[in-house]
């Protein structure tokens, strides 16, 4: 009982934790949809300089207005006093709204695994476009470091993540995609614009495992900066998986433009 009451004790300080360290804040695009979004930025953090930056895409469960949710799965990596010390960053967990997804993708819900066609929109979901302009708002002010101005999602999120490659090749310099999925005709668009870290549990129940294997066999194909890893036992949740990878990190922060 003891245990049990230390980690719910352990789970809700985390929680508040990051609901804390990360800043609660609102951008506003041009048709004036508001996309909500938690900021955190390195300690000791210095103006005067140019940190590299991270845009995280949650997945569908952390969809919603209440700026919190979002924070569920990823933000404590960053929290980590080593993290935070070793690789200082301004770090973005923009919100969804509960009734869209970052991709422009068509998911029929009632399957599972969920049948998902990648075949992109013309336009971006809006959402997914103000998370970008909110990061090129960084770029431009000269807040960030452009050359290393990274990505990262699960789930929704990893989807998202692709095609936020496809429609800006041009900004990251690398992206991290957990359990999601891509356009693979598209791919020729950023193979050879940006380093990638593909993940995914071989027993996912949500999001098949053949999603992320199709794109990193089509990436492979043009000679793309491209790894990919799956976890033989993991199911939905590998994210969980990818976040223990010692080297997550150190891989990211070593790729620039």
């Amino acid at each position: 009982m003891r245990i049990f009451c230390f980690l719910l004790f352990a789970f809700v300080w985390m929680e508040g934790n990051a609901q804390a360290e990360f800043s609660a804040m609102v951008f506003k695009n041009e048709k004036n949809q508001e996309l909500p979004y938690r900021i955190l930025y390195p300690e000791n953090y210095d103006k005067s300089k140019q940190y590299p930056l991270i845009l995280f895409l949650h997945g569908s469960g952390e969809r919603g207005t209440d700026n919190e949710k979002q924070l569920g799965h990823g933000s404590k990596l960053f929290l980590e006093p080593k993290n935070r010390t070793n690789f200082p960053a301004i770090v973005i967990f923009p919100q969804c709204p509960e009734d869209i997804y970052w991709a422009s993708v068509k998911i029929k819900k009632e399957s599972k695994p969920l049948e998902i066609d990648f075949t992109y929109e013309k336009d971006s979901n809006w959402p997914l476009q103000s998370a970008l302009d909110l990061v090129h708002q960084f770029v431009k002010n000269a807040l960030v470091d452009k050359e290393r101005v990274y990505i990262i999602g699960l789930s929704m999120g990893g989807m998202g993540t692709f095609e936020a490659l496809y429609r800006k090749p041009n900004l990251f310099a690398a992206a991290i995609a957990i359990c999601g999925g891509a356009a693979i005709e598209k791919a020729p668009k950023y193979s050879k614009k940006v380093a990638i870290w593909i993940f995914h549990g071989a027993k996912d129940s949500v999001v098949k495992p053949r999603f992320s294997y199709e794109i990193y066999a089509r990436l492979e194909e043009l000679n793309a900066n491209v790894k990919y890893t799956e976890y033989p036992d993991a199911d939905h949740n590998s994210w969980e998986n990818a976040f223990a990878e010692p080297d997550l990190l150190t891989w990211l922060f070593s790729n620039s433009k």
